[in-house]
């Protein structure tokens, strides 16, 4: 495509956006593309210490339509000043700036929240440790195959791009491998994984009876009993079915940057307030809509329900699920205002992603203490109705008679199995009939389904681990 071609298309959808969206709001359109390349480059650089062009390669080739943007910015990495500014022919300026323990926040110009880090009181992990220092390598050579073909790409796109891959069973890591400059501490962003670990700060705060599944949410902005989303409940938020009116958040592609949600993330200061202010769309509980803006709010209730401070709800991170679990390659990323970015921020190992999937393996409990709920799994997984895509209460699941669910069981998932997915290619994959964990981290499309080669892993580890277990005699 020719460079006068590609500047009549940018030039067209940012008109549209203006269109769509009123003068006012149409100036967020190149921020939202640009804050969405700024943030995931510095997370990437910074926290993951990837290469920047290879992973603004592997990012925007994974996002269609994105090339058409992608060209035409201006990238300003500062390693000194550890910050990224990113602008679209000059216009559309975002700046992520990193922080020491904190990770890279979005500034807009009106500083940042100074945010200090909760004291390390080197608590003692009750996970048993999941691997030795050294990298596990396949403990069978039907592992080893199953490794090397979801790292294989394809002769033409769209390609997989793995990043990591590990497998445990029964607690124990059976198989990893990574790519090129990432191993077993490298931290890497999850996106929407993130919900799952947002949905179970959640339940231990439920557990510890600071908040509640049913009756209205305690959002300040929501209070008056004749406002309609007084009836919103955190049970609603956890499934996607508040109807605050605020786009989708299902797809990475070009369009996405005309929904607010996008704008709520990539040109907001405080994005839980802005996902308040939103009126509703639908009902609540009456509509199914996938989207950022809930899960924000939930970590507002959480920040809230911890004490009010970011450090507060950092600290509870750290005390109630990270350390337990050994999670130490870790960090919540927050917003400008100091709450952690719940929808889609989270960094993390490999490793830690598949302590965090045993957690919900072995039904909430580690080490003897009950660290969410009980019946918080099975309420976590449990379908939510009119989710064809087949989610629970921060987990995608095979249960009930979505759409998704029968295409992955067709595929050859086991029907108990569930996950946390992020987009472009992350999965932290639960299967408790097998009990096994397979995480998988990299930059591939959403669509087709199948361009990631996690059906493929599925089938291929589960079908070999079996065989496994026969020959060893384990049941």
């Amino acid at each position: 495509m020719t460079r006068r071609r590609k500047i009549i298309l940018l030039t067209t959808t940012i008109a549209c956006g203006a269109l769509a969206l009123g003068a006012a709001r149409a100036r967020d359109v190149p921020k939202v593309a640009t804050g969405f390349i700024a943030h995931t480059l510095c997370s990437d650089v910074f926290v993951s210490g990837l290469d920047p062009q290879r992973d603004l390669v592997e990012t925007t080739d994974a996002m269609p339509g994105a090339g058409l943007l992608t060209w035409a910015m201006n990238l300003q990495i500062d390693r000194a000043r550890k910050d990224v500014t990113v602008s679209l022919f000059g216009i559309g300026p975002s700046h992520a700036v990193y922080r020491e323990g904190l990770g890279c926040t979005l500034e807009h110009g009106q500083g940042i929240t100074a945010v200090a880090l909760p004291s390390d009181d080197q608590q003692p992990a009750l996970l048993p440790e999941i691997a030795g220092p050294g990298l596990v390598v396949p403990q069978s050579e039907g592992l080893a195959a199953a490794l090397g073909r979801a790292f294989a790409e394809p002769a033409q796109p769209p390609y997989r791009r793995t990043r990591a891959i590990v497998v445990m069973k029964a607690g124990r890591v059976i198989a990893e491998r990574y790519a090129d400059g990432i191993g077993p501490q490298t931290q890497l962003l999850g996106f929407s994984m993130t919900k799952s670990v947002t949905s179970a700060l959640t339940g231990i705060l439920v557990r510890q009876g600071k908040l509640k599944l049913d009756g209205p949410a305690p959002v300040a902005a929501w209070q008056n009993p004749d406002d309609p989303r007084h009836a919103i409940t955190v049970d609603q938020l956890l499934r996607h079915t508040a109807g605050i009116a605020l786009g989708s958040s299902l797809e990475a592609k070009l369009g996405s940057v005309l929904e607010p949600v996008n704008t709520m993330k990539y040109a907001e200061d405080d994005m839980a307030d802005f996902a308040e202010r939103a009126p509703l769309a639908a009902a609540p509980g009456t509509a199914w809509n996938y989207h950022d803006g809930n899960f924000l709010i939930l970590a507002q209730l959480i920040r809230n329900a911890a004490g009010g401070k970011p450090t507060d709800a950092l600290a509870l991170a750290r005390r109630e699920l990270f350390a337990p679990l050994g999670m130490h390659d870790v960090t919540l990323q927050l917003d400008a205002s100091g709450t952690i970015e719940g929808s889609g921020e989270m960094m993390a190992s490999a490793r830690d992603w598949a302590r965090f999937g045993q957690l919900y393996l072995d039904d909430g409990v580690v080490g003897g203490k009950r660290i969410l709920p009980e019946g918080w799994v099975n309420y976590s997984v449990s379908a939510t109705p009119n989710a064809w895509v087949g989610i629970g209460a921060g987990f995608w699941t095979n249960q009930g008679n979505s759409f998704g669910a029968r295409f992955r069981v067709d595929h050859g998932w086991p029907r108990d199995a569930f996950f946390a997915k992020g987009t472009i290619g992350q999965y932290t994959i639960v299967i408790p009939s097998e009990k096994l964990v397979i995480v998988r981290m990299g930059r591939s499309p959403n669509f087709p389904p199948q361009a990631d080669g996690v059906f493929d892993l599925v089938r291929d580890v589960v079908a070999v681990t079996r065989e496994n277990g026969k020959l060893a005699g384990v049941n």
